[in-house]
């Protein structure tokens, strides 16, 4: 019998064929509904999943389940202690939609430097004056800080530096040399980075530690011209100040990507606000994203499936996972 592999939201054709070339029984979920999903899980071997829950209840509702498949570099919607615990291997794809976010990255940074979404209603409303209340920035020797520095940060510090921003950086996990080989400064501490920055950039993951890092300690920190973009993850930020410091203008804007709660609740105070641009988490959307993460994750899982170990195995311990075998034989 063919390998089940309960697919949880839609990725890349590429990938669905990938796995069925393989000869994985490809199926997709009906709904993401708890109850329903427990039972469309019964027999999977593999579950692929982009931001949707993948809960201990929902591992111990599959004791044939092999491997999680996150479309993405975040885990932060994945139980993976209790994966670990259940022998089940962990995988993502870090990297493979960098550059898209990257652009977006510097897309938000663009937006509110050229007051695009201003702009936009001036012309409009046939509003001439517009040109001579709003604030426009040159990003040409502005300083970029990059907060964070896995893949996605670099990329998007090569952008900015491309651009002849001097770019700056803070990073628990990367070593000077990784910023040395970018061109980056380290910075010794994040406050640093806040204090020295026209543009602040978040790369970080879904964490506890990373929980509110941004708060209005740091905040007050920035610079009063200073904006704000996040592409990582909605809860490094916290919202209630970040909305404070912009209805203030203690800072000059923000571009956000990713919320704390996705998607954003229509009570939010940010989307009230005139000097922050909101995307809902589509940075990574891009149709050449899609295909490298949807075909990069099905190697993957295939890799977990047919015994060999996966190049990004987030739970290293469990390796090799008891039972894997060939898909499809």
């Amino acid at each position: 019998m063919s390998d089940i592999c309960l697919v949880l939201q839609a990725i890349h054709a590429a990938g669905i064929e990938r796995l069925r070339k393989a000869g994985c029984d490809v199926r997709f979920a009906s709904s993401l509904v708890p109850t329903v999903l427990v039972r469309e899980v019964a027999d999977a071997r593999a579950v692929l999943t982009r931001d949707a829950s993948v809960s201990d209840v929902l591992m111990e509702a599959a004791p044939r389940l092999a491997v999680i498949g996150v479309h993405g570099a975040g885990v932060d919607n994945v139980a993976v202690e209790a994966a670990t615990a259940r022998g089940i291997a962990v995988v993502n794809t870090p990297g493979a939609n960098a550059r898209s976010v990257a652009e977006h990255a510097l897309a938000l940074t663009f937006h509110l430097a050229k007051a695009i979404g201003g702009g936009d209603r001036a012309a409009r409303q046939s509003d001439a004056s517009f040109k001579y209340r709003a604030r426009f920035v040159e990003l040409e020797g502005a300083t970029f800080g990059v907060v964070g520095f896995g893949a996605i940060g670099r990329a998007t510090a090569r952008l900015a530096k491309a651009l002849g921003m001097e770019v700056i950086g803070w990073s628990r996990g990367a070593s000077e040399a990784e910023f040395a080989t970018e061109g980056v400064r380290r910075m010794a501490s994040l406050d640093e980075v806040l204090t020295d920055s026209d543009v602040v950039s978040l790369h970080l993951p879904g964490a506890p530690s990373t929980r509110n890092l941004i708060g209005r300690d740091q905040l007050a920190r920035m610079r009063p011209n200073a904006f704000l973009i996040n592409t990582g993850r909605g809860t490094v930020v916290d919202e209630a100040a970040l909305a404070e410091a912009l209805a203030a203008r203690r800072i000059a804007g923000a571009g956000l990507d990713v919320f704390a709660v996705e998607p954003l609740p229509a009570t939010s105070p940010l989307i009230g606000l005139d000097n922050v641009v909101l995307t809902p988490h589509v940075g990574g959307s891009t149709d050449a994203a899609m295909y490298r993460t949807a075909t990069t994750l099905a190697e993957e899982v295939l890799a977990v499936l047919e015994g060999v170990r996966p190049d990004h195995l987030v739970n290293e311990v469990v390796w090799p996972v008891d039972g894997a075998k060939e898909c499809g034989l």
